[in-house]
């Protein structure tokens, strides 16, 4: 599958940034904007199903992975560093236990490799509970949708998946139905669980529950030559909560793991 990438910076080594559930490239663009400026090429991606790349039935990590090498493939890019927020984290790990040798670096961003039960779902009712056919405005779709999600912030992030179409009428960005039906996967553990030995940095919330004490002695199981860094005052949303405390970590692991 073709992905849809924003590229910003032209010259450096490469970073290829994958979202999470619900997320686009669109999303990265002032952290890529940051990261370039420091002398690196950053290639955010939308992952299938989301934004502007094409939509399938399929939706688990192994097509995620394949998608990837697909895309480094195609832009000639070796040994990227790559990065992953929460399923784009699982995703990175995924194409690194398939695809050894092909990347320098891993960073996953507050997530860990194993199971999460279902908990989107509340989400995915309330996006559903909007009626793009008869929708008049952004501001109806935040009022039927904070129904269903409280937090403005959270509301803001789901609709900026809202965009209107060539005929002018309200559209997704996102493959609500294939999302819906695949959420359990998104929750599962991974598979082909290779040791991954490359140099890897875990970024963790402070306040976040994805990466839990207990989750530890399996991640440097899986990945032994890793380092965990907690974002202080950061939960799930490390780089838009604390952008300047995950640029800062992101640096410091990229600067120091030659």
């Amino acid at each position: 599958m073709k992905l849809f990438f924003r590229q910003t910076g032209e010259t450096g080594p490469a970073i290829i940034i994958l979202h999470g559930v619900f997320g686009s490239s669109d999303n990265w663009l002032t952290i890529s904007k940051t990261i370039a400026a420091q002398g690196y090429r950053v290639f955010a991606l939308d992952q299938r199903n989301h934004g502007q790349s094409p939509r399938a039935d399929e939706h688990d990590y192994q097509v995620m992975a394949s998608d990837l090498h697909e895309f480094l493939i195609d832009q000639q890019l070796e040994k990227p560093i790559l990065v992953g927020h929460s399923m784009g984290g699982k995703a990175v790990m995924q194409y690194a236990m398939n695809y050894p040798g092909t990347f320098d670096k891993l960073v996953v961003v507050d997530i860990a490799p194993k199971f999460y039960p279902v908990h989107h779902a509340e989400l995915i009712r309330g996006l559903n509970a909007i009626d793009l056919a008869s929708l008049k405005s952004r501001n109806e779709a935040d009022t039927i949708l904070s129904q269903y999600e409280p937090i403005l912030t959270v509301r803001q992030f789901l609709l900026k998946n809202l965009y209107r179409n060539e005929q002018g009428q309200f559209a997704w960005r996102l493959n609500l139905p294939v999302i819906e039906r695949e959420l359990h996967g998104i929750g599962e553990e991974l598979t082909n669980p290779r040791i991954v030995n490359e140099p890897t940095l875990f970024m963790r919330g402070s306040e976040s529950p994805y990466i839990l004490d207990e989750d530890l002695p399996t991640i440097k199981r899986i990945f032994p030559n890793s380092k965990v860094d907690v974002i202080q005052g950061a939960g799930h949303w490390v780089q838009a909560q604390k952008p300047d405390e995950f640029v800062e970590s992101l640096m410091t692991f990229i600067g120091h793991t030659a």
